[in-house]
């Protein structure tokens, strides 16, 4: 890994880091603002909301800034946000300050992705954007239970100001280590260019894989635990090994999804979301089965995140030209069909299915995007055109 691949990693990392940890806190934290656990919770919608909308809208404003001079802004505020969520007298103050640093992750991810693969030859494009990618998986392994046990020991306020000081490294790692020509601007083109990138069949296509990915898996994951209580039997003592073994795979399928990628592009998407169809159909079938199922559970997670390199990957090159917008709005796909996935696993259980039942909407999700990236292909085989110049 080169030192400029481990600066953008380091942020991604401390990025991932502050939108999960809140998870492991989040008891800690409505007791100290004085709020019910439900009503802290929505400090992971807020953030979701922020990526979604704020992160495209800020990376299309800051078009005409260096990469470079965006990225350590980004870093600085990032930093700046996690001190004044440590400060945060009040929930409404905390949910300002997690917002803001929402936006600037929404934004990050799109550039720090661009800035990759214009650190690389062609050909090692797609491992560019797997590492970006497994600064969250990793985040999930390393900086969620080390943030938590931080919360655990000095209080939930001690864990903002550990990962305020993880976005500093990384920020100082990006002034130091980032060449300062990482291309002149992100997009010297209009404002209009942006939007009409936007209309190419590519980035509609995979955009709309992405969300229905994001559905699929997290229709279950955002209930796994009760699943593997409940249904598989799992002891209370085994579900966190489990689940962290799926971070294992899952960062093992980041990087698999990225050579895949660079081998050959499409083909590779499509098995791999075949097979993430096929991983669902399994979960369901072996879910009352110990063993099988948490073998099972490590595996989806590989197939899952496999698939984030090649459609990021194809996104970038088919926004050539105008890459500001497209890029931002993947996290921005990637939180919607969480926010849905989510809504649709609760209104399965609410319905009266149980917990066995949740794979079913993965299947159900996941072939439909292997027939819209089938059909993508065909078009794009169909008529042929060259890709956009990317942008300098």
């Amino acid at each position: 890994m080169s030192l400029p691949l481990f600066a953008l990693f380091l942020a991604a990392f401390a990025f991932g880091t502050a939108e999960f940890v809140i998870a492991g806190v989040l008891p800690e934290v409505a007791t100290g603002l004085g709020v019910s656990i439900p009503i802290a919770g929505y400090l992971v919608s807020g953030y979701a909301i922020g990526i979604a909308i704020g992160g495209p809208l800020l990376a299309v404003a800051t078009k005409k800034l260096t990469r470079k001079t965006l990225i350590l802004l980004l870093g600085t505020t990032f930093t700046i946000g996690q001190v004044l969520c440590a400060l945060a007298p009040s929930f409404e103050l905390l949910m300002a300050a997690r917002v803001l640093v929402s936006i600037v992750h929404g934004t990050y991810f799109g550039i720090a992705a661009i800035v990759a693969v214009n650190l690389v030859p062609a050909d090692k494009r797609g491992f560019a954007v797997a590492l970006i990618l497994s600064g969250l998986t990793v985040s999930n392994i390393l900086g969620v239970p080390g943030g938590t046990a931080i919360g655990n020991a000095l209080g939930w306020r001690a864990t903002f100001w550990a990962v305020g000081a993880l976005g500093l490294a990384a920020t100082l790692a990006v002034a130091l280590f980032l060449p300062a020509r990482t291309g002149q601007s992100s997009t010297t083109g209009s404002f209009l260019r942006e939007f009409k990138a936007l209309g190419r069949q590519q980035i509609v296509t995979s955009l709309a894989i992405v969300i229905l990915v994001m559905i699929g898996q997290y229709s279950l994951f955002t209930y796994i635990a009760p699943l593997l209580l409940e249904v598989t039997g799992l002891d209370t003592n085994i579900v966190p090994l489990v689940l962290l073994l799926y971070g294992v795979g899952a960062t093992i399928g980041v990087f698999v999804g990225g050579r895949l990628a660079d081998w050959k592009l499409m083909p590779s998407l499509i098995a791999i979301l075949t097979t993430q169809a096929l991983a669902f159909t399994l979960l369901y079938v072996v879910s009352p089965y110990p063993l099988i199922m948490a073998i099972a559970v490590v595996f989806w997670g590989g197939v899952n995140f496999a698939f984030g390199s090649p459609v990021q990957s194809r996104v970038l090159a088919w926004a050539g030209d105008a890459p500001n917008l497209a890029s931002a709005l993947i996290p921005t796909g990637f939180n919607i069909g969480i926010a849905i996935g989510a809504v649709l696993g609760a209104t399965l259980l609410e319905s009266g299915f149980g917990y066995r039942h949740l794979p079913l909407i993965g299947s159900a999700a996941l072939v439909l995007a292997v027939f819209i990236a089938i059909g993508s292909y065909w078009l794009e085989r169909r008529s042929p055109a060259p890709l956009p110049q990317a942008a300098e």
